[in-house]
C-alpha cells in the first residue's frame, strides 16, 4: 500500500452511507471526472454494497514458455501472493487489460479471498467459476464470465502496483465503493474529503425525492433553491430531535 495510514473508520462508515453515484458526484465537484468502472457487473445481485480499500494485480499477455500450471506452486507467483496477503477489508482490483477470454480467478481463490476477510474482487476480466461466486458472499464484480483458465490468456506480473481497471487509474491504498450501479474508485487522499459531503448529500436526495414523489416541481426543488433548503434544514433539525428522544426513552446517549 503507498499509504500505510489508516484510514479513519468513521470515512469508510460514511462512505457506505453514499451510493456510488453520490460519491461520483463528490469527485466530479473535485475535477475527478473518470473514476467509474465501466462495464462492470456484479455477479450476485444480493452482494453489490462494499466499500475497501485497493489490493492491485496486474497481468500482461501470457507467453507459453513461461506459462503452466507449475507456476502455481509458487507462494511468490503474483496471483497467489496477491490472494494470500490480502489484507482484511481490502478489494482485489485485478487488471486484465479487458481481456475476458479467460478467467482472472476462480471460485477457489475467491472463497480464500473471503476467508482473509476480503471486501470484494473487482476485475475488468472475466472470472471462472462463476455460478459458485454468484451463489457466496463475497462480492464480486466482473466484466465477463469463462471457463478458460488465466494462464491461457494471462500472465501475472505484479501485486500493488498502480494498475489500470476498466480503463481507471487504481493506486494501491484507493478506496473503491460497490452498489447497484457498479464501481466508483476514490483517490485516497480524497476519501476524508468527500465522505460527510456524499453522506449530507444522500440526506438531502432523500428529502428531495420526498418532494417530488408528492408532486413538487423541479424548477426550486432539483436543484433545491433557498426555500427548499430552509425546508430541508428544518426537516433534518426535526429527525435529529426525534432520534434523541427515541434514544433518549430507550436509555441511550442523547444525538
Amino acid at each position: 500500500m503507498s499509504d500505510a495510514t489508516a484510514i479513519d473508520a468513521a470515512v469508510l462508515a460514511r462512505l457506505r452511507e453514499a451510493s456510488t453515484a453520490t460519491i461520483a458526484t463528490q469527485l466530479f465537484k473535485l475535477g475527478m471526472r473518470t473514476r467509474f468502472l465501466t462495464g462492470l457487473s456484479p455477479l450476485n445481485p444480493a452482494r453489490r454494497r462494499f466499500v475497501g480499500e485497493a489490493l492491485t494485480l496486474r497481468y500482461i499477455p501470457m507467453r507459453e514458455d513461461l506459462d503452466h500450471p507449475e507456476v502455481y506452486g509458487d507462494p511468490e507467483h503474483p496471483q497467489r501472493k496477491a490472494i494470500e496477503t490480502a489484507r482484511a477489508g481490502s478489494v482485489l482490483v485485478i487488471d486484465c487489460r479487458g481481456d475476458v477470454r479467460a478467467g482472472s480467478l476462480g471460485g477457489i481463490l475467491a472463497a480464500r479471498l473471503r476467508a482473509r476477510g476480503a471486501a470484494a474482487v473487482v476485475t475488468d476480466g472475466a472470472v471462472r467459476d462463476a455460478g459458485e461466486m454468484a451463489a457466496g458472499e463475497l462480492p464480486v464484480f466482473a466484466a465477463g464470465r469463462s471457463a478458460g483458465i488465466s494462464l491461457s490468456v494471462h500472465h501475472a506480473v505484479d501485486v500493488d502496483v498502480p494498475i489500470a481497471c476498466a480503463g481507471v487509474a487504481v493506486f494501491p491504498g484507493d478506496v473503491l465503493v460497490g452498489d447497484e450501479d457498479g464501481v466508483v474508485v476514490i483517490p485516497r487522499h480524497l476519501a476524508s474529503e468527500i465522505a460527510a459531503p456524499a453522506a449530507e448529500q444522500e440526506a438531502l436526495e432523500r428529502f428531495l425525492l420526498a418532494k417530488v414523489e408528492a408532486g413538487g416541481p423541479l424548477p426550486g426543488t432539483y436543484p433545491p433553491d433557498a426555500r427548499t433548503m430552509a425546508e430541508y434544514e428544518a426537516w433534518r433539525m426535526s429527525a435529529r430531535r426525534e432520534s434523541s428522544a427515541t434514544k433518549g426513552a430507550r436509555g441511550g446517549p442523547p444525538g
